[in-house]
């Protein structure tokens, strides 16, 4: 009574009757509850210590009671009575689980050995079990038998019944299969992290053969959950009694909730009441040595009955926190996992409304994007790649400056220049400021390599080619410096390898040939630019697609229809680049700007004073050498007499070019900027960036919306077991409120 009444006052009926509800609703199948849970082999006795627990008879020869798992609880209530039903596995079909459901026998006053046989029966046919030989029907079952005992002198206490492992199947009755899934079935249990388990082991085995304890001990490695039952004391060989002796005084085999020993009735006490059978049991180790020695407690399945509601008791108390917990974080992650998944689709206008929205999203943010409103979206503070009005900025600003300082063939000549400098006039304020290359701050907006596009191993890409843009674009190459010897000896080459019978002057013809040459390298430059401006795009278009669908098969399929679309656009701006090309470089050199004939009447008085620096000047005070500069005229007469007609042609030619060449250069990367990049790929009517759009979305036919963002079968199960799984976890939320 000492016992009973401490177990009582250690167990809050309130609280374990809330796990049980949480039972009830399969929360069990989404979060570790705390249970105690009956294992062992087929032969190990387990049907006796039910049968000792529950006052009624399980039926040994049908095998029907170990075919599922059954979940006996006791509750205290003022009338005697007996519930039994049916707690369908979660993944039972909707029709199963229905007729699972509405099957129950309540408020049944007892339970003889044969209304609990033909109860037995009927959850069999319930649960389409077969006897082995039966096509398509299983013999073990992972819906759970209920069986709730109430009365007036029952403590709560819930214990499940595992199906017994087996080591050989039985002709016409079990498989293999059926022996892996009962193995899977109580490993399952058993590494319940908050499950105490209760291993029944026969006394008259060696207990080094008990598969069941190997099994425990690699769930719970330290034993501190588990509870060892000894049946069968009565069928130990003489002699061999002191081995179950040390296992149950804790001298061998040690476990942190010690062992209990119970009697299995004989045959001739099958048919006794419950109060015959205990008091024969008692009556056994109170008689029988050396069974006498042992302790009260841990003896008789009163006494075990007694320690099971002290462990259980002790579990739920310790874990139920925990179990809040858990719980709420559960139902969030499926919450969570629901809105990924997003609304249903399951028909056109549900498939319509999904790719709008997301259509809707990626043209908002890219919008932000070319407006530079960084501040908007939290996707621009994680890639850089989406940053793409930043992007686009710093290549024109990189492809400006390779242009300028790679772009031509030969070094212009300079030496008027340094003339200019040596006489104290300081740089040239027309010379070429722009040449210098890109800043490191603009290398590093766009995360290049840690070399400069500078120098012979300068390449003409700046950003690695994505594989799905590989077919569209040439293979990267090097583009040089400009080459340092003179450019006057290469055109001095030209003018008399070509000459006519032009006097003092250059064919027209002439200055088309010198001008491909020196900007030849303009091609792949501005392929490269290009290239990279396509990929800038592509880029960016890929992340936001990712960012703003996160179903990656729908993902995919936008990502396939879109890149016909896309790839046309990419073309159109490639085409540019070379109709641009072909235009500035395959054409007739050509131009209205008044700046062409001021640069080479620059050009042209510059050099004209550089020469005259070379003469001698009238050596007057300092202060009057400051305003003015004399030149003897005897000098200047004679440094126009010593020119050369070729010579006089060469540097008209050469200044001619340079003219024009400032000035086309910077045409050229304005217009392959503005045109090519800007209008083809940016901010046009018809770029890539507007291809993904509502209007795109409401004109795709009923086929292509199924095809894309029609919810394959997979994704309708995930959605199916997440509503189910979050309707069970709150009803479970409201359990524990």
């Amino acid at each position: 009574m000492e016992q009973s009444s401490r177990a009582g006052s250690l167990a809050d009926p309130m609280l374990l009757e809330t796990i049980d509800k949480l039972f009830e609703l399969n929360i069990g199948n989404y979060i570790d509850l705390p249970q105690l849970i009956v294992v062992g082999d087929q032969s190990s006795g387990k049907s006796s210590v039910l049968e000792g627990l529950t006052g009624f008879a399980f039926p040994r020869n049908s095998g029907l009671c170990t075919r599922f798992c059954t979940q006996i609880i006791f509750r205290r209530s003022p009338v005697n009575q007996i519930s039994v039903s049916i707690i369908a596995h979660e993944d039972a079909a909707k029709d199963c689980k229905d007729k699972m459901s509405a099957w129950s026998h309540n408020n049944l006053p007892e339970m003889t050995t044969v209304r609990f046989a033909e109860i037995l029966q009927e959850v069999h046919t319930l649960m389409d079990l077969g006897n082995g030989t039966e096509p398509g029907k299983q013999t073990f079952s992972n819906d759970v038998l209920k069986i709730e005992i109430c009365g007036p002198v029952q403590e709560h206490l819930s214990v499940i019944d595992i199906p017994g492992i087996f080591k050989k199947t039985t002709k016409g009755l079990t498989t293999k299969s059926d022996m892996d899934m009962v193995r899977a079935m109580v490993i399952k249990h058993m590494n319940n992290q908050r499950s105490v388990i209760l291993a029944v082991v026969p006394a008259n085995v060696d207990i080094a053969t008990q598969e069941i304890l190997d099994m425990a001990e690699l769930c719970d490695p330290k034993g501190q959950r588990t509870l060892g039952v000894i049946t069968k004391p009565d069928l130990v060989d003489k002699g061999a009694e002191q081995t179950t002796l040390d296992i149950i005084q804790g001298k061998s085999h040690k476990l942190s909730l010690g062992w209990n020993i119970v009697k299995n009735p004989g045959q001739q006490q099958l048919n006794d009441a419950p109060t015959d059978r205990h008091n024969a049991e008692k009556a056994f180790f109170q008689s029988c040595r050396p069974w006498t020695q042992l302790d009260g407690d841990t003896v008789g399945i009163k006494a075990l009955e007694i320690r099971l509601r002290e462990v259980l008791a002790e579990v739920v108390r310790r874990e139920f926190p925990s179990v809040k917990t858990e719980l709420s974080k559960r139902l969030d992650v499926c919450r969570d996992q629901l809105v990924r998944l997003g609304p249903p689709r399951a028909n056109r206008e549900h498939q319509h409304a999904y790719l709008l929205r997301i259509a809707t999203e990626f043209q908002e943010i890219t919008s932000c994007a070319l407006k530079a409103h960084y501040g908007e979206y939290d996707i621009f503070d994680g890639d850089p790649d989406t940053k793409l009005a930043t992007s686009v900025i710093s290549r024109n600003a990189m492809f400006s400056s390779d242009v300028a300082s790679r772009g031509h063939t030969f070094k212009f000549d300079n030496a008027w220049k340094k003339n200019s400098q040596e006489t104290g006039k300081g740089p040239d304020p027309d010379s070429d400021s722009e040449s210098k290359p890109v800043s490191k701050s603009e290398t590093a907006m766009l995360k290049l390599p840690a070399w400069k596009a500078t120098g012979d191993s300068g390449s003409d890409r700046y950003i690695p080619i994505i594989d799905d843009l590989e077919h569209l674009f040439p293979l990267p190459i090097k583009v040089r410096n400009p080459q340092q010897n003179n450019i006057l000896s290469w055109l001095k080459d030209l003018y008399t390898g070509s000459r006519g019978f032009e006097m003092g002057s250059f064919d027209p013809s002439l200055l088309t040939t010198i001008w491909r040459k020196q900007s030849a390298k303009w091609d792949n430059l501005a392929f490269g630019y290009i290239c990279d401006m396509v990929t800038l795009v592509h880029k960016f278009m890929k992340q936001l697609l990712v960012h703003c669908c996160r179903d990656e098969r729908v993902c995919g399929g936008l990502e396939s229809l879109l890149s016909e679309h896309l790839l046309e656009r990419y073309k159109k701006a490639i085409d540019h680049v070379k109709f641009v090309l072909e235009v500035e470089r395959g054409g007739t050199p050509m131009t209205t700007n008044h700046y062409f004939a001021d640069n080479l009447e620059k050009c042209r008085q510059k050099r004209f004073k550089s020469n005259l620096a070379q003469s001698k000047s009238v050596h007057l005070s300092k202060d009057f050498a400051k305003e003015f500069q004399w030149i003897k005229i005897d000098d200047l007469v004679m440094h126009q007499s010593n020119a050369t007609n070729l010579d006089f042609v060469i540097q008209d030619l050469h200044d001619t070019l340079y003219a024009y060449y400032k000035l086309a250069r910077k045409r050229f990367v304005d217009v392959v900027c503005m045109q090519a990049a800007d209008f083809y790929l940016i901010a046009g009517k018809d770029t890539p960036l507007k291809v993904f759009t509502p209007a795109f979305v409401s004109s795709l036919s009923k086929e292509q919306l199924e095809s894309i963002a029609g919810e394959d079968l997979s994704t309708r199960r995930k959605r199916k077991e997440l509503r189910n799984e979050i309707t069970n976890l709150e009803k479970g939320r409201k359990v524990l409120i």
